[in-house]
């Protein structure tokens, strides 16, 4: 029986949470879909799929991340021959941009938003390059999409904006499959009365001085029995030095640093309250994390937050450009007084809407 071929692409995939994602489509396509379909990947480094490769196909690209580039001649040229070659039934890029083949079917994972985030002046000082990156990557998206057969995305509100800024109608919501196995909760650790967390990277869309100017209110009014641990130190990048220099008289800002994943599964179950004021994301993974530890929690009042979080009742949302509404959120906390939670619900999502790489599949294959 001649089978048909499905190539999965994503060459600059060789760390973190990309790399994850990479490996978990592999897992669910290694174990279900061997039978029926040839499996080829193209890959950064094959040294990284070492389980998978008795059974797929790995085509190797070492030099993919060298430059932007040498990115595009594989993306717009070299894949052109390649997929002339192979005769895929599906070529699935997970990787945003849309490649030049030839496939019966041609599906692609956008996982980046920042080209919808309005960075402001300030923003754009701080942060030039992440600017000039997110108006770039309104081309990156723009080139080709139309060719394809389904754009994957992660959240409703993306698929709304996809539709609005390309003139597209084939956008799947795909949630992805957040693995908690890792997650290590410990019922006999004692909470921390009054104390907070944010964990993220320093990046300035992250919005962490906005906790850093509700705890000033806050130690202004002389509320100072509260600890929130924000995991800076100043030596990660400008944006983490310049918040960390402002605000290091503050008592209650604890700048604990970048943190291993056994520390900070420590945090998560010492502290009280979990605070995620990001002002995008394409998911936002600590919310997730942080709903599994049943913590409280605070989080922007935007549609990735409520979109994450599901339903819940624990919660209280704030309009991330405000402090003085963080400082009453945090006050109502630590005080205990007037805590009337706003609570979330989910809400349905139209299809093509999906939870998993098997009901991704169902849908990008059916006939």
């Amino acid at each position: 029986m001649h089978k048909k071929t499905i190539i999965i692409s994503a060459i600059n995939f060789s760390e973190g949470g990309p790399l994850t994602i990479y490996k978990e489509c592999l897992k669910y396509l290694e174990e279900n879909f061997l039978e029926e379909y040839k499996i080829v990947a193209l890959v950064h480094n094959r040294n990284l799929f070492s389980e998978y490769e008795s059974k797929i196909e790995f085509i190797e690209f070492k030099d993919s991340k060298k430059s932007y580039l040498k990115r595009m001649y594989y993306e717009y040229f070299y894949f052109k021959k390649l997929s002339k070659k192979l005769k895929p039934y599906l070529w699935l890029s997970l990787h945003d941009m849309t490649p030049n083949v030839t496939a019966d079917k041609k599906v692609v994972y956008c996982h980046n938003p920042m080209m919808f985030y309005k960075m402001t002046k300030e923003e754009r000082k701080k942060s030039f390059k992440l600017f000039l990156f997110s108006k770039f990557y309104k081309y990156i998206y723009k080139i080709n999409i139309k060719k394809n057969n389904y754009v994957i995305v992660q959240q409703n509100w993306i698929r709304k904006e996809f539709k609005k800024a390309f003139g597209i109608e084939n956008v799947i919501v795909a949630h992805p499959e957040v693995n908690l196995e890792d997650l290590k909760l410990d019922t006999d650790m004692e909470v921390e009365k009054n104390s907070f967390i944010y964990p993220s990277f320093p990046r300035v869309f992250k919005n962490f001085e906005v906790i850093c100017k509700a705890a000033e209110i806050l130690e202004t009014k002389n509320i100072k029995n509260f600890k929130a641990y924000l995991t800076i130190d100043g030596s990660e990048n400008i944006y983490s030095k310049e918040i960390t220099e402002k605000y290091s008289k503050l008592e209650c800002i604890k700048f604990i640093g970048l943190q291993s994943r056994e520390n900070l599964m420590k945090y998560y179950n010492k502290t009280e309250t979990v605070i995620f004021p990001s002002k995008i994301e394409t998911w936002g993974l600590p919310i997730t994390e942080a709903k599994e530890f049943k913590k409280k929690l605070i989080l922007a009042d935007l549609p990735y937050a409520h979109e994450t979080l599901g339903n819940y009742q624990n919660v209280f949302f704030f309009n991330p450009d405000s402090a003085e509404e963080l400082a009453a959120k945090m006050e109502s906390v630590i005080t205990e007084k007037n805590i009337n939670f706003d609570g979330n619900i989910c809400k349905n999502i139209e299809q093509p809407h999906c939870n998993n790489w098997k009901e991704l599949f169902e849908i990008v294959l059916k006939k």
